[in-house]
């Protein structure tokens, strides 16, 4: 059992992955030691279709809510947009202290985006990973212990890392614009010390409180959504009266964590780029 159990929490947390493997060529893994082996040359398949179709969904929502919105009794979906957008344009005013156009759409994204992927964790974790097992084996004749499929792009920390990395572009393109190259220059070396002699240990400390913001970004995601899908994957071993007695409060819970995360990071990425646009007196 113990065994049976092992293999089961592996699977279910192990990606569908394709990419180039040095003995088998190009190809899906077969298992969690050949994605290992395939290292760069790989791409996890399903995290990537994933965040491509909730990203989608993101945008036919908010463009059917834009397109049907009136003036009179709006509808619910009407009435959910709405109230999104203008919770996170609070906080854009109350956090971004700049001018750019750019900041509210792009905390809009953030926050709705990876709250999406977050919800996909309130789906059953047998159901999807069943489901493509069964297609997969019906209709390409899979081996059904090699069909992996992950359904929370955010309990991938490849993802997480690549939206940090992408907030950490933003932060070093607006510390250009705003500052220009030398002011942000003097800003990683005359900061906080003032002083000629301190310049390296200015830029050190500087370096990695730079270099730590991204990485905090996608592991503090990362890390949450993972533990939270390890649990619903524990409660699913138990026995089925314990599942609906465990699984229930749980997944009520874990919509706070689903909305908070997705609520943090966004926060933050405004804090981050807002830091970068302040220019400082040297």
């Amino acid at each position: 059992m113990a065994g049976n159990s092992t293999e089961y929490i592996k699977h279910h947390l192990t990606n569908l992955t394709y990419g180039y493997h040095p003995e088998s060529g190009w190809g899906f893994a077969h298992s969690a030691k050949e994605a290992g082996e395939m290292g760069f040359n790989a791409i996890h398949v399903d995290t990537m279709g994933w965040s491509l179709v909730l990203g989608l969904l993101f945008c036919w929502l908010f463009r059917m809510a834009a397109v049907r919105a009136t003036s009179g009794v709006p509808g619910g979906l009407q009435n959910l947009v709405e109230v999104v957008v203008e919770f996170v344009q609070t906080n854009v005013k109350d956090t971004y202290h700049g001018t750019s156009k750019l900041i509210a759409p792009l905390a809009l994204t953030i926050f709705v985006w990876i709250f999406l992927m977050n919800a996909m964790d309130l789906i059953p974790v047998d159901f999807l990973p069943e489901l493509a097992k069964l297609v997969a084996v019906g209709l390409f004749g899979a081996d059904p212990h090699a069909v992996f499929f992950k359904v929370v792009p955010t309990t991938d920390v490849n993802a997480t890392l690549g939206m940090g990395l992408s907030v950490f572009g933003l932060i070093l393109f607006y510390s250009i614009k705003m500052k220009g190259a030398g002011g942000f220059a003097k800003e990683l070396t005359f900061h906080p010390f003032n002083t000629i002699w301190l310049v390296w240990f200015n830029f050190l400390l500087e370096g990695i409180a730079l270099i730590a913001k991204p990485i905090s970004l996608a592991l503090r995601l990362f890390g949450n959504m993972y533990a939270g899908e390890l649990i619903f994957i524990l409660i699913a071993l138990l026995p089925w009266f314990l599942q609906w007695t465990l699984s229930v409060p749980w997944a009520i819970f874990h919509i706070l964590i689903i909305t908070l995360q997705a609520f943090v990071f966004m926060m933050l990425t405004i804090v981050y780029l807002s830091m970068a646009s302040e220019t400082h007196d040297h």
